[in-house]
């Protein structure tokens, strides 16, 4: 029993520690329905937003509060836009379920940045601008995602237009296209510890017959 317990805790060390990740998951910059950004907890605990904010390119913590926000559970998204909050909903068809804060004033360029904030510490960044990156996206009545492997890496190259066809997205009231308060969310690292240790069990009890 010891070594098989020592077995999974050996093996637990390459798997980084669980903890929670709120990130930039997707952006329109300009649109009819107005501009937005997308945050999303990726992780597997719950996250309070109280204190934390966002700010363009100007970099200062503090821009646009987003502690109503409150407790965000694992693989929510929020969502901020310079338009009123209930408008938005409305254009988007959103449910009741997405949380939406509106008439933020630190609105997006087409070459601009995204700084989320905890307090004074940055916690994701994206730096954008089709003009400034060449080959890069404009979210121009569409918005820009990634994949999970990209979130929190600040490479906008890997960043690519949302579709009716890629399965999760929809035009708005006025004809914009993205997926907000929707995000692909990895698997969090409790679930892959979990099936390993349901793996050395099983493992154990072979040796054991």
């Amino acid at each position: 029993m010891k070594l098989k317990l020592l077995s999974l805790a050996a093996f637990a060390a390459f798997i980084p520690a669980s903890q929670a990740a709120m990130v930039i998951t997707e952006w329109m910059y300009s649109g009819d329905d107005g501009e937005y950004i997308e945050f999303t907890n990726t992780g597997d605990t719950a996250i309070d937003l109280t204190g934390w904010s966002y700010d363009d390119d100007s970099e200062t913590p503090g821009g646009f509060d987003l502690s109503a926000f409150g407790v965000v559970q694992p693989g929510q998204s929020v969502i901020i836009t310079e338009a009123d909050a209930a408008d938005f909903i409305a254009a988007w068809s959103l449910d009741s379920s997405v949380l939406v804060l509106g008439g933020y004033t630190n609105s997006l360029g087409r070459n601009d940045e995204i700084n989320l904030y905890d307090g004074t510490t940055l916690v994701d960044q994206l730096t954008f601008g089709d003009e400034d990156f060449a080959g890069s996206i404009r979210t121009q009545g569409v918005s820009g995602v990634t994949d999970p492997s990209n979130y929190g890496t600040n490479d906008v190259a890997s960043w690519y237009l949302s579709s009716e066809t890629d399965g999760i997205s929809w035009t708005s009231a006025n004809g914009d296209v993205g997926s907000p308060g929707v995000a692909v969310v990895p698997e969090p690292t409790v679930s892959l510890l979990s099936g390993l240790a349901i793996s050395f069990l099983a493992f154990g009890r072979k040796r054991r017959a």
